[in-house]
């Protein structure tokens, strides 16, 4: 058990957190939320006693181990990999190490004697026989492969040096388990597998992740971090987002019955209270009126744009026809002869690996580029709008975001303009914000904005969750379930792919397609090396805390 008792913590003179009291018991997994800079990993760190509070206590069950997921993954760069992994339980890490230094004594004393039999002792306690087998079995569910055990850190990849590190926080049961973005940079296989390892973990898990798929899948509570508290809801992420938007409904539901119950009393009290034969009826209203109080609704600090993609013409029979398109960039063949034709309710995922090939094919597609070989043909009745996965050049200038999308709009009224905007959370004074100065959010919501006021039937989108909070993310998937267009797009959160498209295509290495009508998860299924092909990556820099 590790509980929060009054804790508060300051950054200067904000206050992140405010009083915070909060149980995480065995047996639980604990999804942590909250908007962008509410302070999640910043709670992580606190639990873990990487950051001191301000006032208030952590406490944890006395004897009872704490394991951290690690972020630097050039600290082992010397170590030996099955090392850190053991080095995940400290004491029996300790141990080891202590027993080697003895072992290889030249002058071996009766000390020595007494002092190894009580570390062999110790280390046989722990289990220590078997902690090169049970790190092995870590190893091997993540998708370390044998051969690389004994290397040294240095030698692998980034998202090798990931796994070891997750490997090394879930190595020996620990009682309490702390872990920021587990799913990032990690492929498919290594995901699910992860998924039933957190599934079967009997302790305490508390954790932080974009990835709704995956809080869907391992959480039995949500920890909502809002207005400096958290607020602690049983079920999975979906759960607390369905039940939470149904409880702001009924509550205004509400309030609005006893506003109007407000309205009739006021005018019963105000047309009759001077007449002395309903005086008494009027006396007893207005105290029925004193006792109605209206719920105090507090809003979520979380804002939901509201994304709505309405086409001005419907799709004909004829959408895109690409036949046998090529290219080579950097000598390096990203498209071999890719074909396909889409229809009119078509809506595409492309996924794997080949992120250049993704956004090649893209660029070909919306005239940015121009095949090797091979041609397209957009039907006369499309429009196209396109999400680009850089958009630098787009914000490179001392425009407002107003007069930005006013230079989109097929309507020359900035009121139009701002209405669009206020959609997307820019309010007021933000519309004169200088698009130059907009963090990656903002950003993202200007790009959906003009796709938004463009009208268009067909969507391109490269990575639009780049840089999205959960909410964003939320709103732009139910955006494009309800578009009644075409949809072409690549992103890396595996909820939105699977909810949102009905066709799947992967560009393997080399360029070629996999062309296949079925759902994300089918697909998968299907093929067992497309999940190691596929990498889930969390773009969390406008999440600073």
């Amino acid at each position: 058990m590790i509980q929060a008792s009054n804790v508060t913590y300051r950054v200067g003179k904000k206050a992140l957190f405010e009083e915070v009291n909060i149980k995480f018991t065995e047996g639980n997994c604990y999804g942590l939320i909250g908007a962008n800079g509410a302070g999640k990993s910043t709670f992580l760190k606190i639990l873990s006693g990487q950051l001191e509070t301000t006032n208030g206590d952590i406490i944890i069950t006395s004897g009872q181990r704490l394991s951290v997921l690690e972020q630097d993954h050039f600290k082992y760069d010397s170590y030996p990999v099955m090392d850190v992994v053991i080095m995940g339980n400290a004491r029996l890490y300790e141990i080891m190490k202590e027993k080697d230094a003895i072992y290889a004594k030249e002058d071996f004393t009766d000390e020595d004697g007494i002092r190894a039999s009580e570390l062999e002792a110790e280390f046989a306690e722990m289990d220590g026989w078997d902690a090169e087998t049970n790190a092995a079995v870590l190893l091997n569910g993540l998708g370390i492969d044998t051969g690389l055990h004994y290397s040294v850190m240095s030698d692998l990849n980034g998202s090798e040096k990931v796994k070891v590190l997750l490997a090394k926080a879930l190595f020996g049961s620990p009682d309490i388990l702390l872990l920021d973005e587990p799913t990032n940079h990690l492929d498919l296989d290594a995901i699910s597998w992860l998924e039933d390892f957190l599934i079967d973990f009997e302790n305490t898990v508390i954790v932080v992740s974009h990835d709704r798929y995956f809080l869907n899948k391992v959480c039995t509570h949500i920890a909502d971090i809002d207005y400096g508290k958290i607020q602690l809801y049983a079920g999975n992420y979906d759960f607390w987002y369905e039940s939470s938007q149904l409880l702001i409904k009924q509550m205004k539901e509400a309030n609005k019955k006893k506003e109007e119950k407000i309205k009739e009393l006021q005018e019963f009290i105000s047309r009759f209270s001077a007449n002395a034969s309903k005086s008494k009826q009027a006396t007893s209203r207005k105290r029925a009126l004193e006792k109605i109080e209206l719920d105090d609704i507090r809003p979520s600090s979380r804002k939901y744009p509201y994304i709505d993609f309405r086409p001005d013409r419907e799709i004909g029979n004829e959408v895109l026809s690409v036949e046998n398109i090529t290219k080579t960039i950097n000598g390096e063949k990203v498209l071999d002869h890719v074909s396909f034709i889409l229809n009119h309710d078509d809506k595409v995922a492309f996924v794997g690996g080949n992120e250049l090939a993704k956004t090649t094919l893209f660029k070909i597609l919306m005239g940015e580029l121009e095949p090797d070989e091979g041609s397209f043909k957009w039907g006369v009745t499309t429009s196209q709008a396109y999400f680009p996965k850089d958009s630098t050049e787009e914000f490179d200038n001392d425009l407002t975001i107003a007069d930005w999308l006013m230079g989109y709009s097929p309507v020359d009224d900035i009121t139009y303009v701002r209405g669009f905007l206020g959609r997307m959370l820019f309010a007021g004074e933000d519309g004169v914000k200088k698009v130059r100065i907009l963090s990656g959010g903002e950003k993202v919501r200007c790009l959906l904005s003009k796709m938004m006021i463009s009208g268009a039937n067909c969507l391109v989108l490269d990575e639009p969750t780049n840089h999205l909070d959960m909410e964003s993310i939320t709103a732009l998937n139910n955006g494009l379930i309800k578009f009644g267009g075409v949809v072409l797009f690549a992103c890396h959160d595996h909820q939105f792919v699977q909810t949102t498209a009905n066709r799947i295509m992967e560009l393997l290495p080399g360029g070629t397609l996999i062309d296949k009508i079925t759902t994300y998860d089918e697909y998968l299924e299907s093929d067992e090396m497309a999940r190691k092909r596929t990498v889930y990556t969390a773009n969390t820099e406008d999440d600073n805390n």
